[in-house]
């Protein structure tokens, strides 16, 4: 009896976690080859565009960052999403007192609050109706832009190829575990970049030509509007890497459950994004970007649920020890095979969701944690839950705004 949950355990883990230690592999080759930065200065225009929604606290600490960055010539376009605090007036006082910093300066007040997605979407089609052809930048209020980084960004696109760039993300003030996981997601985005193309950048300081994005491929009403971009432009021909030489910093949520609540939602709008996409006909012609985006699409998506089938095969397993006793010969040293497994894995899994990092555990622990977000966020996504509009996490706009 204990043989068929121990087969379908094996199985279904296989199944699940083969898949990530492929793609592992293909990265340790891919980021071997690294992508050759232009000689050439690129003589684009260049717009900043800063969507923003009860930023208040952070806003001319914000403009004052990008108000730094002046060796290119840049506009900048500010789109608050009907803020209830003081948002709009203190960006209409700073604007009045530092109208030369830019060429120009535009603010768009939305009537109506309605995510971040469709925000983005109303700036890119103000853009397009002024007949705006040029780069894009676009930037998170809490997102504190390294010096440089918009030139280093600026400086890809004299290669007629590039069509986004994204920047490297410092999280200040995050756990253990969470700095562990963002250098495992930087080291695939990366080899992904040396590759080909990859189809998730960061929103909080990305950079992209007008014309690699047809603004109808984006999905208002689902969120990782970066993620969006950035694969949208990779299908209409154009390349998106991701730079570790170009920076920001934010402050990561202070708590484990204010970075959970961010990771659910942010693995929903990911979920979303492959499984529109995956089927998309221009992969046809992009067959290194469409073994990415597969890949990517079965960790996403399917992984999650094989890992849960063989969770559940496991506790099964168990209940039928614990109802006909310990097994004897063979089925002994495999079910103590495999409680050894379990028993490491359910340390990784938990220690990671509290924020403890141990060596050797770190890396499983975020992979389990991750398949655990990727799990609700799919539940939430069945019962009809949407995350393309959220609260803020306030604790970490009270950290940024007492920032010298």
């Amino acid at each position: 009896m204990v043989w068929i949950p121990v087969i379908s355990q094996i199985t279904l883990g296989a199944f699940a976690f083969l898949p990530f230690l492929q793609h592992q592999i293909s990265i340790s080759r891919w980021i071997k080859k690294p992508l050759k930065y232009p000689k050439e200065t690129p003589k684009e225009d260049l717009v900043i565009l800063l969507p923003v929604w009860n930023e208040g606290k952070i806003i001319q600490n914000k403009l004052d960052n990008l108000a730094r960055h002046n060796e290119i010539k840049t506009s900048l376009l500010i789109i608050d999403s009907s803020s209830d605090d003081n948002t709009v007036e203190l960006t209409n006082e700073w604007i009045s007192k530092n109208k030369s910093k830019f060429q120009s300066i535009e603010l768009i007040e939305m009537e109506e609050r309605l995510g971040k997605t469709p925000a983005v979407c109303r700036a890119l089609n103000h853009l397009s109706k002024q007949n705006f052809e040029g780069l894009i930048l676009m930037t998170d209020a809490d997102a504190t832009i390294a010096e440089g980084s918009i030139e280093r960004m600026y400086g890809w696109f004299s290669d007629s190829t590039i069509g986004a760039v994204g920047a490297k993300a410092i999280r200040k003030r995050g756990i253990d575990s969470e700095r562990q996981y963002r250098d495992m997601f930087e080291t695939i985005r990366l080899g992904e970049s040396n590759f080909d193309s990859t189809p998730f950048l960061e929103g909080s300081c990305m950079m992209w030509r007008s014309s690699g994005l047809d603004i109808s491929q984006l999905d208002k009403f689902s969120n990782a509007d970066d993620a969006q971009i950035a694969t949208a432009v990779r299908v209409s021909g154009l390349k998106s890497i991701y730079d570790d030489k170009a920076s920001f910093s934010d402050i990561a949520p202070p708590t484990i459950e204010g970075q959970r609540r961010q990771k659910i939602r942010r693995a929903q709008g990911l979920q979303n994004l492959l499984r529109r996409q995956k089927n998309n006909s221009n992969f046809r012609s992009l067959p290194k970007f469409k073994k990415i985006f597969r890949r990517q699409n079965y960790l996403h998506n399917i992984s999650p649920f094989l890992a849960l089938g063989a969770g559940l095969c496991a506790l099964s397993r168990w209940v039928l020890v614990g109802i006909s006793g310990m097994p004897t010969g063979n089925e002994a040293m495999i079910h103590a095979s495999l409680g050894i497994v379990e028993l490491f894995c359910l340390s990784s899994w938990l220690c990671t969701r509290q924020g403890i990092t141990l060596p050797l555990l770190g890396k499983v622990g975020n992979i389990l944690t991750g398949l655990e977000y990727l799990l609700i966020a799919r539940v939430n996504s069945l019962r009809g839950i949407s995350s393309h509009m959220w609260d803020q996490h306030t604790d970490t706009r009270d950290l940024n705004s007492s920032k010298k």
